[in-house]
């Protein structure tokens, strides 16, 4: 699933002449023309679930039967894809393709298991040759695509190619689709050496998709070479369902973006369909965005925690000839890599997610458990969850290892951990006769968020706790704070001993000098101790101190006040206009059912915007509703959170409906959050307003 932006947001009629006369013109077309620039004329704006608290552990259908063995993709395809760093450009040529072979081999992902390198659109001519063949661009590709194959299969590697089950691929310029051409150009492609075919959904004039996509494996088999098949149709016709003999793989949802909340989106409406996947038939999220930079590394390995969960093919989306060591470090951690390479086959499912703390389990054919404890919020939360909870026997305790930390304990059962903001911790939990060989697990958390303004002193609660089956010892906490900054403990930070189950709480005073700037500084919660047989153990908890001004008494336009931190679904938040295109100022009048709004903010479903309010505010209003500029569908449901709590919200909204009024009751709140959620029924340009949203304090 495609979306345009919000001038050119138009229902999707795949397959119509309208469609392809679009397409061929490099317009936007409901199936979403891609031109040189990204996937649609501005790059893809974000498809979104809304499946908070445990909507998505909902039942699903029994997954269909086992595909026909053939021997492919018995684990994820794990590889690179062009598309998500160059789109079109012309830098995409053979030169990048031999360059990421290299550093495959130079940089241990080869070992790691990485082996496709895969073409996406733009290969090709416009055209095809006299005989009706596919014609490789000579300026990207002046040795053709087999002198690139067998460059490739030189380096132990395998190729991969794209092209769309329609008369077009989803290109503005226009590429030669496979719809009609199926046995010619699998034909070609297996004289190539291609061992991988991502088949995409673009200008397919209205043919039925299992029509199109059989075809296609028909033809693929019919050359008689082993070619891992893609079904790329973005979801539409839930292939999960009909797909196992006919693809090894097939796209659950629209494209991905770089950006925190597509990731997100993406993330939650591919875990539903946990038994739907297994050896050979995979459910696909999309490619990776780790090292593209529009996400934080802690951001990214959330990501990659949690692909890795799902079972999804890992197709790395960044120019690997750019990435920085921290890109390669998360992208080659090969025991993350072995919870989604797993022989078994299993993707992870849901066992709790309310208020955004989410614990996915997967099970190991080892009969280990993996279990990502994953904080969607923007704080610090504790996310926990049980042995039993997970699917392990019962035991006297249990290994743990920490899949980044590369660290082992042992936990009595209890499984948690106080997760950053957008963070995951990944875990592999067994019931084993080993766990005494480690030292207790522990639990570091601060009680309540650290908010600290400048010259005057904030105090907060560090807490330690045993998760083990046997005691801690000689406890040491201590809190690092910037250059500067006064950070004194007010109660005992050590222990002699912490049995299971016990916490070490201590007090702090933590002062930000005078003349300090608002924003975020990075503070560190540090637990030393020595298990029973004297082994050392360290636990860090990194931590986000913010510095702010205090509110302004009286009525205020959310607008024009600094927020702590801002997510979105498409583009940045924009103060007091729509939320317009993708990027930073290009908004226009905030108008909803034809008033028009001078005062306010702008978002995109999924979207999240905090203020700190210092316990001094005691209400927020405004006026919310589906942007005008929304011309099609737009569903949006709008909630005012006070601190833990949800104050107000909505029902779901569309852009046929006028302004509602919000407003809630924030007496006492640290922070507020103002949400805005899809409704419910994913993305489709859900652009909504927060007019003339005002606080008073």
């Amino acid at each position: 699933m495609r979306h345009l932006p919000a001038r050119t947001t138009r229902r999707r009629v795949v397959g119509s002449l309208a469609a392809a006369l679009l397409c061929a013109a490099g317009l936007a077309a409901p199936a979403a023309a891609r031109d040189t620039a990204g996937r649609t004329a501005a790059g893809p704006s974000p498809t979104h679930p809304a499946e908070g608290g445990r909507a998505a552990t909902a039942p699903v259908a029994p997954g269909p039967a086992t595909k026909v063995p053939d021997g492919l993709a018995l684990t994820p395809p794990m590889g690179f894809n062009n598309w998500n760093s160059t789109h079109c450009r012309a830098e995409f040529d053979e030169a990048m393709v031999k360059g990421i072979a290299d550093l495959f081999v130079e940089k241990g992902l080869k070992e790691a298991g990485y082996q496709y390198v895969n073409l996406d659109d733009c290969w090709a001519l416009p055209e095809r040759d006299a005989n009706g063949k596919l014609v490789p661009d000579p300026v990207r590709f002046p040795g053709g695509i087999k002198a690139v194959a067998d460059y490739v299969h030189a380096k132990g590697l395998k190729l991969g190619i794209y092209t769309s089950a329609g008369t077009k691929t989803c290109n503005s310029a226009g590429f030669p689709g496979a719809l009609g051409h199926e046995r010619s150009d699998a034909r070609q492609f297996a004289d190539w050496g291609v061992d991988y075919l991502k088949y995409d959904n673009c200008n397919n004039q209205g043919v039925d998709a299992r029509q199109r996509y059989t075809a296609m494996r028909d033809a693929l088999e019919a050359t008689g070479r082993p070619i891992v098949y893609s079904i790329c149709e973005w979801g539409e016709n839930k292939p999960w369902e009909w797909a196992a003999d006919v693809g090894h793989l097939w796209r659950t949802t629209g494209d991905i973006s770089d950006s925190w909340g597509s990731m997100l989106s993406i993330m939650k409406r591919n875990l539903p369909l946990a038994p739907y996947a297994g050896p050979g038939r995979w459910n696909d999220p999309d490619m990776l965005e780790v090292g593209n930079g529009g996400m934080t590394d802690t951001e990214y390995r959330t990501h990659f925690s949690l692909w890795s969960i799902m079972a999804a093919p890992l197709l790395i989306g960044s120019d690997l000839r750019k990435a920085s060591p921290r890109t390669f470090e998360i992208l080659g951690n090969e025991e993350v890599i072995a919870v989604d390479q797993d022989p078994l086959g299993r993707q992870g499912s849901v066992v709790s997610s309310e208020g955004g703390r989410w614990v996915v389990a997967k099970q190991m054919k080892d009969g280990s458990r993996a279990v990502a404890l994953f904080n969607e919020t923007g704080s610090a939360q504790s996310v926990a969850t049980t042995a039993k909870a997970v699917g392990l026997p019962g035991a006297d305790a249990y290994t743990l290892r920490d899949l980044w930390q590369h660290k082992s304990y042992h936990t009595a059962g209890r499984i948690a951990a106080t997760v950053p903001a957008h963070g995951t911790v990944l875990l592999r939990v067994s019931a084993d006769d080993k766990w005494s060989h480690h030292p207790p697990a522990t639990e570091l958390a601060l009680k309540g968020g650290l908010f600290v303004e400048a010259g005057t002193s904030a105090k907060v609660t560090s807490e330690v706790t045993n998760l083990g089956r046997t005691a801690a010892q000689r406890v040491t906490v201590a809190l690092g704070a910037p250059a500067g900054w006064a950070v004194r403990a007010t109660s005992p930070s050590t222990a002699a001993a912490l049995p299971t189950g016990r916490t070490l709480a201590t007090t702090w005073t933590v002062t930000a000098p005078a003349g300090t700037r608002p924003g975020a500084y990075d503070l560190a919660l540090k637990a030393t101790y020595r298990s029973p047989q004297g082994a050392r153990a360290e636990k860090e908890l990194p931590l986000t101190a913010q510095v702010v001004l205090a509110p302004p008494a009286g009525t205020s336009s959310l607008g024009d006040l600094p927020w702590l931190s801002a997510t979105n679904g498409w583009g940045p938040v924009e103060r007091d206009t729509s939320n317009g295109d993708s990027g930073a100022g290009d908004g226009r009048p905030i108008t909803i059912g034809g008033t028009v709004y001078a005062k306010g903010l702008g978002v995109h479903a999924e979207s999240t915007v905090e203020y700190y309010t210092g316990g001094a505010c005691e209400k927020v209003t405004a006026q919310v509703g589906v942007d005008d500029e929304t011309i099609v569908k737009g569903t949006v449901a709008f909630e005012i959170w006070a601190d833990g709590r949800k104050a107000a919200s909505t029902g779901v909204l569309t852009n046929a409906m006028p302004a509602q009024e919000l407003s809630a009751d924030v007496s006492g709140a640290q922070t507020v959050r103002l949400v805005a959620t899809d409704g419910g029924d994913g993305i489709d340009s859900d652009h909504g307003d927060w007019a003339q949203a005002s606080l008073s304090c």
